[in-house]
């Protein structure tokens, strides 16, 4: 190993780097913190579209799936119906049958 000593412009480098990488590592850990408090703000946030409290199936019928378009509701049934639905879930608009 070589024993020379250590000139003062090669401290001043090593601090600065030193520094350097502490800066940068504090900005990489605060900027992961914020994000994930972004993160978990959007997800704890009220749902951005409103739904109504409940959709008046015909007796006998579930639900597999539900879709909103800009002013009406679509639900397809487990008989092989889809159920379009005016925004307020009770006045049906129109009936389609599916083939299988």
């Amino acid at each position: 190993m070589d024993d020379a000593p250590v000139s003062e412009s090669d401290a001043r480098l090593v601090r600065y780097l030193k520094t350097l990488v502490t800066a940068l590592t504090v900005t990489m850990i605060v900027g992961f913190i914020v994000l994930i408090a972004v993160v978990v703000m959007r997800f704890n946030a009220a749902g951005t579209v409103p739904l109504p409290d409940a959709i008046a199936l015909p007796a006998g019928v579930s639900a597999t799936a539900i879709t909103r378009g800009a002013d009406w509701l679509g639900v397809v049934t487990d008989d092989g119906r889809i159920l379009i639905y005016d925004l307020d879930g009770t006045t049906l608009r129109q009936e389609i049958g599916l083939d299988d």
